[in-house]
């Protein structure tokens, strides 16, 4: 694993260059050498004494490089001015810790990388976001997550007291309420779990291009992997618990779904339906079986992929128009019609269309609830057609209606953006013709 590691620290350097293009090239072929490595076994692999990686860690790791790639793609406007230095490190210094955060097999580690990573998404919200509001955002993500952090890392030291050890497959616990509810709760706010969501459009909505893209993409899945790592260690009658977070999942996603279709503002609307996704995705992992937590997985990489790619469509509109309101960008077919391809794929793929990855997870997190409970039918039912309805609401309302009167000229999309979509769009189709190598793994 540390490979990764060198990996990272050799990019830094990179950014006295002053050039985005070698560290995106390097980025993008150490992406592929690393993939050719072999790690996606079903055993943990490449083991050092505090490293590893499995499946679950392998995907997520590659998927943190991959985004960071594409939000420095992203972000040309930032790219051109005297603060391209700070922005690049910042970047490499996020993926170093999310790196980290996914490949460490000890407990308390994996708590300092998993709350390191808040301050690089915080100093990129604070430094490059848009609105003065972005402070009372930051704020709102930062204190939502130390609320859930401080149990966490109590629980932590209980499992130490009573195991002797902080390393994950070696701590064996008998069911406890109290260190249950300690230790999931911060991944339940991270991800977030419905009436601890409020963090999430806020800080979407103020953030850059390239924090929207990091939270969306990677950040959201921290609270995931951590649930997936945590649960895997308890013993007793705690699926019982698992109940509640299931139906309150549940009921979320419903009601989100119904927000969703209120919203006004682009960003805003995309960041709930994150919220709506996060709840199937943690319906699946407290079912605790196979199905569930194999389409958690695929959910967590296709929704990375594809909210990051609506959020980069809802950022070549606002540096063009300066607005994010549905009600000043309508009509974009007319003037963007190449544009308008990748809104409809991409909105397609939102709702869990074949070929993609979102269809494939949707479908095993489904047949895992139909099997806990029958009755879960009636809210997957309706969540699955809210959220067909608030992805046509997207792409409808901004490409079809009448023009603003008050755009007077218009630039076209570039190359960079196009290849940005692209990058999006290719791997969130084609891996499912691989998808056996997530079967792999449990």
């Amino acid at each position: 694993m540390m490979k990764f590691f060198f990996f990272t620290l050799f990019l830094i350097p990179l950014c006295f260059l002053e050039s985005w293009m070698i560290l995106l090239s390097s980025m993008l072929s150490f992406m592929f050498l690393l993939m050719n490595t072999g790690l996606f076994m079903q055993f943990f692999s490449s083991m050092s004494y505090g490293f590893m990686s499995d499946v679950l860690s392998i995907t997520l790791i590659y998927l943190s490089i991959w985004i960071s790639m594409l939000m420095i793609l992203a972000s040309y406007n930032i790219l051109g001015s005297k603060t391209q230095f700070s922005f690049c490190f910042l970047i490499i210094i996020l993926m170093m810790f999310l790196m980290l955060t996914f490949s460490t097999t000890n407990i308390f580690m994996f708590y300092i990388f998993f709350e390191s990573s808040l301050i690089p998404t915080l100093l990129l919200i604070f430094g490059w976001g848009y609105q003065p509001e972005r402070l009372s955002s930051g704020f709102y993500l930062l204190f939502y997550t130390l609320f859930g952090s401080l149990p966490l890392l109590l629980g932590i030291f209980y499992i130490y007291n009573s195991c002797n050890t902080m390393f994950f497959n070696l701590i064996l616990l008998d069911y406890n309420f109290y260190l249950y509810l300690s230790m999931i709760m911060a991944f339940l706010i991270k991800m977030p779990m419905i009436f601890f969501h409020f963090w999430l459009p806020k800080a979407h909505v103020e953030a850059p291009i390239s924090g929207s893209m990091i939270l969306a993409g990677v950040l959201l899945k921290l609270g995931g992997y951590g649930l997936m790592r945590v649960l895997g260690f308890f013993s007793g009658d705690f699926l019982l618990n698992n109940m509640f977070f299931i139906s309150l999942s549940l009921f979320g996603m419903v009601m989100i779904g119904f927000v969703c279709m209120f919203q006004v503002d682009m960003k805003s609307l995309i960041a709930y339906s994150s919220v709506s996704h996060m709840s199937l995705v943690i319906c699946g992992i407290f079912t605790m079986n196979y199905l569930g937590m194999l389409g958690s997985l695929i959910l967590m990489i296709g929704h990375g992929l594809c909210s990051s790619g609506l959020f980069c469509l809802a950022n070549i509109i606002y540096e063009r128009s300066n607005s994010r309101s549905f009600y000043f960008n309508k009509g974009m077919i007319t003037l963007m019609p190449s544009l308008s391809f990748f809104w409809f794929m991409f909105c397609a793929n939102n709702m869990a269309s074949p070929p993609s990855l979102n269809l494939l997870g949707e479908i095993a997190i489904i047949n895992s609830l139909m099997s806990w409970s029958t009755y879960s039918f009636i809210f997957l039912f309706i969540g699955s057609f809210l959220s067909c309805c608030y992805s046509i609401y997207l792409y409808s309302n901004t490409q079809h209606g009448y023009l603003y009167s008050g755009l007077k000229n218009f630039i076209s999309v570039n190359v960079r953006e196009f290849m940005l979509l692209f990058f999006h769009w290719f791997p969130l189709n084609l891996l499912i013709l691989k998808i056996d190598i997530f079967m792999v793994w449990l």
